[in-house]
């Protein structure tokens, strides 16, 4: 059974329980409080902090992890994603004060100081920049530090850039795009001192895993779409229903003129593609939600 690491607590655990529930892989715990927990019973999840998590990958206490791809930057550790999750969306950025006239980087003098809960990334962001910082690490609080006189710069992470702005600073440039991914130890068997025939079954569960983490994701955000529609006017209805390689078309018992037609449509527009099946003359139609969908 293989051990899965997922975040102890916060928004990430909620998302990995979401995703791990609709693949199939109820997470089944003795208590809320449980340090592990069943997963289906296929594998079995440990909850750990989710900065801790490349950690417990990268040493062989657990085969695979779910946390943000920042943490996994900056643990510089040799890990591999295996699959985008898609949810825990941000990015780790540079920000300035807003009346310190910095607008980018080229405005930077001398050897700024930079807080950040994040030292290696920005030791390395800054090197490939050409520019000298001295890098203060802190826990936390960061967006404080320019006005408390620490630290001239900050690097920290954002979704929408609002928490910045609130506290009168500019974001200059991007250090590392960052969301929720399944990781794994880079070369897991070349790594493995018991031997291949260990490998290989452990490394199918893993490719079973993000198979059915994959259908998940793509079948959110699409809907199946279901028909009756004029046999003369396909050539349009394939228009408004592409699919994924074009719509399945059946003949109706005693349907005459009508064609009954199923694809997958975006569930963003599906007002939109309702609106053209039915200008088209389309009947009976129906919209259902997908719970998984595999190309």
């Amino acid at each position: 059974m293989l051990r899965i690491a997922l975040p102890n607590k916060g928004r990430l655990n909620q998302d990995c329980r979401e995703l791990l529930n609709d693949a199939g892989l109820e997470v089944r715990a003795s208590s809320e409080r449980a340090l592990t927990a069943s997963l289906g019973g296929e594998f079995e999840a440990i909850f750990v902090r989710a900065q801790d998590i490349p950690e417990f990958v990268a040493d062989g206490a657990a085969d695979a992890g779910i946390t943000g791809w920042d943490l996994v930057a900056e643990s510089e550790r040799a890990l591999e994603s295996r699959l985008d999750l898609e949810f825990g969306r941000c990015r780790l950025v540079v920000a300035a004060r807003e009346e310190g006239g910095i607008r980018s980087l080229n405005d930077l003098q001398g050897s700024p100081r930079i807080a950040t809960v994040f030292p290696n990334l920005t030791r390395s962001f800054f090197a490939a920049a050409g520019k000298t910082v001295q890098v203060v690490p802190v826990s936390g609080a960061v967006e404080v530090a320019p006005h408390l006189g620490i630290a001239d710069l900050i690097v920290d992470l954002t979704s929408t850039g609002s928490t910045l702005k609130v506290n009168g600073l500019r974001e200059i440039a991007t250090v590392l795009q960052s969301s929720a991914r399944l990781i794994t130890a880079a070369k897991l068997a070349a790594d493995e001192p018991r031997g291949r025939s260990l490998d290989e079954p452990r490394e199918r569960s893993l490719n079973e895993l993000v198979q059915a983490l994959e259908s998940v994701i793509a079948a959110r955000g699409k809907r199946y779409v279901m028909a009756n529609v004029p046999r003369d006017r396909l050539d349009e209805v394939k228009k408004v229903l592409p699919g994924i390689s074009g719509p399945t078309v059946i003949d109706l018992l005693n349907g005459g003129t009508m064609v009954a037609v199923h694809a997958v449509a975006p569930a963003a527009s599906i007002y939109k593609t309702l609106t053209a099946l039915k200008q088209l003359g389309g009947e009976g139609i129906l919209v259902t939600r997908i719970e998984r969908l595999m190309a």
